[in-house]
């Protein structure tokens, strides 16, 4: 028999476990896929157990008051667009003129949080002076003093002044750096960038307001977009502050207002104040859903290496 007949008439053989191989694989893909459901699918019912609160809400205020506490779930047939009418004008001014007190508080203590508090950042970041150690340890100090301790001190202070029910209290503190949080934040972030901006513009005749102003703070959006978004969340969400200050009816804010519509409602309707409760979170819906990626990429840049 020749050579070529035995290599013609040998039977040909699959290399051994080629095929127990690609069952593994696939097993393994499989598994992979099933497991990336499953995540999705638990991420998702957290998801909804966080979310059902909110969306319980929503799903109220449009309901009638017969049907609010004993309909837990969130589908609603018929709903009620008159809860939201009755809750816009249930309280002894229109909902909206709460809403724009809000929103007078909330600009200025953006504007003022994010120019002061990255001008002291700057100068803890750049600037050699005599007892900057010091002043940077009272400034993180101040950062774990709770405001129960100071508040009776300052109302004291801002009575004396005859400046109670206005909004000089709320608004004042926020151009004096008074929030330490976003100074050190600032700080973080101005730590990372070079010392070169710096040097270079000196050598063009730039001072430190021009420094500041003209080449540090424009490459400071992330940090800004972070300052910005957490004052508007919680000076918007201001219970008790605004509550100290503010006493007459036409001062009041939006939390003090849902605060109010409770005891003015004494039949305890519901309905208008949970219509009222989805409104104020419109505002803070629009916020976060456009200032997230600030948000996201402030605290990234400023963690540190």
């Amino acid at each position: 028999m020749t050579t070529e007949t035995m290599n013609n008439g040998a039977p040909s053989t699959a290399a051994p476990g080629s095929g127990s191989g690609m069952n593994g694989n696939r097993t393994r893909a499989a598994l992979r896929v099933v497991a990336a459901a499953a995540k999705q699918i638990a991420v998702l019912a957290v998801a909804i157990v966080m979310l059902y609160p909110i969306l319980w809400m929503i799903a109220s205020s449009l309901r009638p008051q017969s049907e609010i506490f004993t309909n837990m779930g969130l589908v609603v047939t018929n709903p009620v667009w008159e809860n939201y009418a009755a809750g816009w004008h249930a309280l002894s001014y229109p909902f909206g003129r709460y809403i724009l007190n809000s929103l007078i508080i909330v600009v200025f203590a953006i504007v003022g949080n994010i120019l002061t508090c990255a001008m002291a950042a700057y100068a803890f970041a750049r600037l050699n002076f005599r007892f900057r150690g010091v002043l940077f340890g009272f400034m993180l100090l101040m950062l774990m003093v709770p405001i129960h301790v100071i508040v009776i001190p300052q109302y004291i202070m801002w009575n004396s002044l005859h400046l109670i029910n206005t909004f000089v209290p709320l608004i004042l503190p926020k151009f004096l750096a008074t929030d330490g949080f976003f100074t050190f934040l600032f700080y973080q972030f101005l730590r990372e960038l070079p010392r070169d901006l710096d040097e270079a513009a000196k050598l063009d005749g730039a001072g430190h307001i021009r420094i500041f102003f003209q080449v540090l703070l424009p490459l400071m959006k992330p940090a800004i977009g972070t300052c910005a978004v957490f004052t508007f969340i919680w000076t918007w969400n201001d219970f008790f502050s605004q509550l100290l200050y503010l006493t007459k009816p036409d001062m009041a804010t939006v939390p003090i207002a849902l605060r109010t519509f409770i005891d003015a409602q004494s039949q305890s309707n519901y309905g208008p104040m949970f219509a009222m409760s989805v409104v104020s979170l419109i505002p803070l819906f629009l916020v976060f859903t456009f200032g997230q990626k600030y948000l996201v990429q402030g605290i990234a840049t400023t963690g540190g290496k």
